[in-house]
């Protein structure tokens, strides 16, 4: 059966609402920053993630090196570009966002699919804002999760119940 990886990268980001800012995190609950939030979907979705992150200051796609955009260069080696016919993003999609037209993109959100987007930012907690104009007009690139199977390092999706604010059990599926 073909699941709906940009439903259920939806459901993940959701789970990640409220976790407060931290810069170069990626633990749910605990800390986060965009780019942490789109490692923790991808581990909510595949496990592993596809590649080590390397340490990077808050102003790294200011100092890439000329000609290179590092955050869409790693999601075109493990996302599928959306169809740059599509006008509105899907639930799922992966934004990615460059704040002057002559520097790379250096954030990423999730898609809601209805005018917002789940997105962590320094000073906040992750949480889902409109897609206004300004973002729209500062979008670089739209990105979709594999499908479940086309990616090697695919597992299950699991599902976690929180039983306590500080305890959780993990299900996985067994076939």
């Amino acid at each position: 059966m073909r699941r709906d990886m940009g439903i259920a990268a939806l459901g993940e980001a959701r789970l990640w609402l409220g976790t407060p800012y931290r810069h170069q995190a990626s633990l749910r609950g605990i800390g986060c920053d965009c780019l942490g939030l789109l490692r923790g979907v991808w581990r909510g979705l595949y496990g592993a993630e596809p590649e080590a992150v390397p340490p990077y200051s808050g102003t790294w796609a200011e100092s890439a090196a000329p000609g290179t955009d590092p955050l869409t260069e790693a999601a075109a080696r493990h996302l599928v570009p959306a169809p740059s016919a599509e006008i509105a993003p899907r639930a799922g999609d992966v934004l990615l966002f460059a704040f002057r037209r002559h520097l790379p993109a250096r954030h990423c959100a999730i898609a809601t699919g209805d005018g917002a987007m789940i997105h962590a930012h320094d000073g906040a907690c992750v949480a889902e804002v409109a897609l206004t104009g300004w973002w729209r007009r500062h979008r670089t690139g739209v990105f979709r999760f594999p499908e479940a199977g086309s990616d090697p390092s695919y597992e299950e999706p699991v599902a976690t119940v929180s039983l306590t604010p500080k305890t959780s059990m993990t299900l996985r599926t067994v076939s």
